[in-house]
C-alpha cells in the first residue's frame, strides 16, 4: 500500500488522492445519497461481479472467456479504487488497522489469480478451476467487507458521500483507461 512519502510518480498520485480523501472525509450530513455513498457504490460493484460469476457458471464454453475477462476487469477496477481511495481514507478513521491490512492482502491474492486468468486461454484445463477459486476468494472478501469492515466505517465520521464521489470519478477514469464497459451504477 503506498504511503504519503513514496517517491514514484504513480504512487505519489495515489497518495495525493488519499490526501484529498482525508481532507474531505469528514461527514457533512447524515443523509448521504445511496447513489453517491462509498459503501453503496462498493456494494453495487460486489453485486455486479456476483452476477458475472453466475453468468459464467451458466455460460456456454464460447462465452466463458468473454465473461471471465469482464469479471477480471471489474475486479481490477474495484480493487484499485478501494486501494487508492477507500482503504487509506478509512484507515484514518478506524481504530483497527488489521481489518484494512487483511483486505489489502486478500486483494493481492485475487489480483495474482486475475493475472493468471487473463493470461490463459479458455480451453486450458485449469481455466474454469481458477475462475471458480477466484469466485470463492471474492465471496469470502465480500462477506468480510459487508459484515465487518463497512459497518465499522459507517460508524465513523468519514464522509461516505464525498468518498463515494471520488470513487465514482476514479472508477470512470479506470474504466476508460482499461477500455472496457465496467458495470455502471
Amino acid at each position: 500500500m503506498p504511503t504519503a512519502n513514496t517517491s514514484t510518480s504513480g504512487k505519489t498520485k495515489r497518495s495525493a488522492s488519499a490526501s484529498k480523501s482525508r481532507s474531505t472525509a469528514r461527514k457533512t450530513s447524515a443523509g448521504a445519497s445511496p447513489a453517491n455513498d462509498a459503501v453503496a457504490l462498493l456494494k453495487a460493484d460486489h453485486r455486479a461481479v456476483e452476477k458475472l460469476f453466475s453468468q459464467f457458471e451458466k455460460a456456454t464454453e464460447a462465452r466463458k472467456a468473454e465473461i471471465a475477462q469482464n469479471i477480471c476487469m471489474e475486479l481490477r477496477v474495484h480493487t484499485q479504487i478501494e486501494e487508492e481511495i477507500f482503504y487509506p481514507t478509512s484507515r484514518e478513521f478506524l481504530k483497527d488497522d488489521d481489518i484494512v491490512n487483511e483486505a489489502i492482502v486478500e486483494h493481492q491474492s485475487a489480483k495474482d489469480l486475475i493475472e493468471q486468468i487473463e493470461a490463459m486461454d479458455a480451453s486450458d484445463e485449469m481455466f474454469e478451476a481458477k475462475v471458480t477459486v477466484l469466485k470463492e476468494m471474492i465471496e469470502h472478501h465480500v462477506e468480510e467487507e459487508e459484515k465487518e469492515y463497512f459497518p465499522q466505517v459507517q460508524k465513523t465520521e468519514m464522509d461516505l458521500k464525498a468518498i463515494g464521489e471520488q470513487l465514482a470519478e476514479r472508477k470512470g477514469e479506470l474504466v476508460e483507461e482499461m477500455g472496457g464497459p465496467a458495470a455502471t451504477h
